[in-house]
């Protein structure tokens, strides 16, 4: 049976379809619309029709929908009647019509039950999906956490979720053992309680507003400028968090906007690198303190980590090293366009049990689960104005270009679910010499503080960095740094970072062949086992989705070469 999994958020919208327990496909709206972090609210519709067209599928062939508790038409819900409905119908008919956001609306009419408010039938009907089809909706943080469950093969976990905020909390803790899933903390109960000003999430967000950046788009800058300043502000800023004797997290600010108005006063007076650094570290030192005390109320030895908070990969390796886990997992799409993914697990296990869903698990081989364009790609760049084809072994191709100094973009397989290019959309380059990174920001209109990332087969991956068990998985989704060994930072400069570390991508032949064979080849040509990995995308633009846009950044030189599974394609003139 079809699932469907929709999360029609103000930012991050998403959809996803499982045919049973498989997920077999997932895209984030920004790949379709070509807008950063593309929200906009209701339903996507696009992102829908996307997976449907990618499984074969149509709307008639949905067993069931899932969906997070965000914003809808304001016709869906039952509350507005009368002169509200009317109103309603009216805007609708003009393309005008209100949304409101779910979560929202449950707590005013003081119900759990999202099914108390809803017009099931109506929903279907607005969105053009199959009468009676079943349709479920999930919290919040529970669909940031069960996909960290899902993913495993664990008997135990410490399942830990922080973000902006969404269904009025914050954070959520949960315990697994024995089979069961328990909450510590962040259910539905929170939804209802009044709204706590504690989230580190925005915190995060109000810095990288301070420092001119946008808030939910630019907070990786932060992460990497951290490590060129000291934390100056640190004290001023945790004067305001603390962490309970049971590891909740608290704030005394009484309004955001006081946060807000703090953060901005403190930027007048401290440096961005000291910024960056304060918020880094408060991030670090209380979300650490938090999960230890989690810890030791589960007695975990395993953490499933998941929401915006934890796209902040020098977190997840201090949560990784600085506690007595045995391994970490982070969810690859660990933002608001993951809550698809687990708005549709909530829905398998609350219709078939905990027990059936827990022997479905399996862990995950890649995240290529967008549409495949790998049989127009070839057809698309020779068809390019200007474009030569180069034909022969594309892989002896592409080791001469990169020694020789050129960076080029790899095309192949199914696009990348999340927010990392994991070499179906990636652009690769030595990393023997740093001076690529300026060369490459420059021609991608970029301005970034963190080196380029190294990708490294599964064979020779802890040779190279400090991976092991208890990093490796999520390692194969670039969710976390660790120390590069001192004999290898300086020959592959391009990829380490000032704190001697790196974000890698481990990479299994058997999940991409051609980027697998690429590193291989040029280890042997080299005897660098280190590719540089940088997404396939211009700055302010999401990653390349479809061949024209693959052509498009080619014929405006932004790399010098693209790689598919037939041939090697670039510009004739430079």
């Amino acid at each position: 049976m079809l699932t469907l999994g929709i999360h029609p958020g103000y930012h991050d919208a998403s959809a996803c379809l499982f045919d049973g327990y498989r997920l077999v496909a997932a895209v984030s709206r920004e790949r379709l619309t070509r807008s950063k972090g593309d929200g906009r609210g209701d339903v996507p519709q696009d992102c829908v029709d996307e997976v449907l067209a990618i499984a074969g599928a149509s709307r008639g062939d949905i067993g069931m929908i899932a969906s997070t508790r965000s914003a809808l038409r304001q016709s869906c819900f039952t509350h507005f009647r009368g002169r509200r409905a009317v109103e309603g119908r009216i805007r609708e008919m003009i393309g005008r019509e209100k949304l409101r956001f779910m979560a929202l609306e449950m707590a005013r009419a003081h119900t759990l039950d999202p099914h108390a408010i809803i017009d099931h039938e109506r929903f279907l009907e607005i969105y053009g999906f199959k009468a009676g089809t079943p349709l479920h909706f999930a919290n919040h943080h529970l669909s940031h956490a069960l996909p960290t469950l899902f993913y495993t093969d664990w008997d135990d976990a410490l399942l830990y979720t922080a973000d902006g905020g969404g269904d009025n909390v914050q954070y959520s803790m949960r315990g697994f053992r024995d089979g069961k899933l328990d909450t510590l903390f962040g259910d539905d109960q929170e939804m209802l309680a009044d709204n706590r000003i504690d989230s580190l999430g925005m915190m995060y967000g109000f810095c990288t507003q301070a420092l001119g950046w946008k808030m939910n788009r630019h907070e990786g800058k932060l992460t990497g400028l951290a490590a060129l300043g000291e934390p100056s502000a640190l004290q001023a800023m945790s004067d305001h968090f603390m962490v309970t004797e049971t590891g909740e997290i608290l704030s005394d600010f009484a309004t955001y906007s006081a946060m807000k108005t703090l953060v901005m006063e403190l930027a007048q007076t401290h440096s961005r690198e000291d910024m960056a650094a304060s918020v880094q570290a408060l991030l670090e030192q209380t979300i650490l303190r938090s999960v230890e005390r989690m810890l030791q109320r589960t007695g975990a030895r395993r953490l499933g980590l998941s929401g915006g908070v934890f796209a902040n990969v020098r977190l997840n390796r201090l949560l990784a090293e600085q506690t007595s886990v045995e391994e970490v997992f982070v969810f690859p799409a660990m933002a608001d366009d993951g809550l698809c993914v687990g708005a549709c697990l909530d829905a398998l296990q609350n219709r078939d049990g905990m027990e059936t869903w827990l022997g479905e698990r399996h862990r995950l081989d890649n995240v290529y689960l967008g549409r495949d364009h790998t049989d127009r790609i070839d057809a698309v760049l020779a068809g390019g104005h200007g474009i030569e084809r180069e034909d022969g072994d594309p892989v002896a191709a592409t080791i001469a270009r990169i020694t020789n100094g050129q960076a080029g973009a790899i095309y192949s397989q199914r696009m990348e679910f999340g927010p990392r290019a994991l070499g179906a959309r990636t652009i690769l380059g030595s990393p023997a010499d740093h001076r690529i990174n300026d060369e490459l920001n420059e021609r991608l209109e970029r301005s970034e503080f963190m080196p380029f990332a190294p990708v490294i087969s599964e064979e020779r991956a802890s040779d190279v960095f400090e991976v092991s068990d208890l990093n490796t998985y999520a390692s194969r989704f670039m969710t976390i740094t660790c120390a590069v060994r001192p004999e290898w930072r300086d020959r592959i400069p391009a990829v380490v970072h000032v704190d001697g570390t790196a974000r890698p991508q481990i990479i299994r032949r058997a999940d991409n062949p051609l980027y697998h064979d690429i590193l291989t080849a040029f280890e042997r040509e080299t005897g660098l086992p280190v590719l540089i990995n940088t997404s396939f995308n211009v700055h302010e633009e999401p990653i390349v989705d479809t061949p024209e846009q693959c052509l498009r950044a080619l014929t405006d030189h932004r790399i010098d070469f693209v790689v598919t599974d037939q041939a090697v394609y670039s510009p004739t003139t430079r």
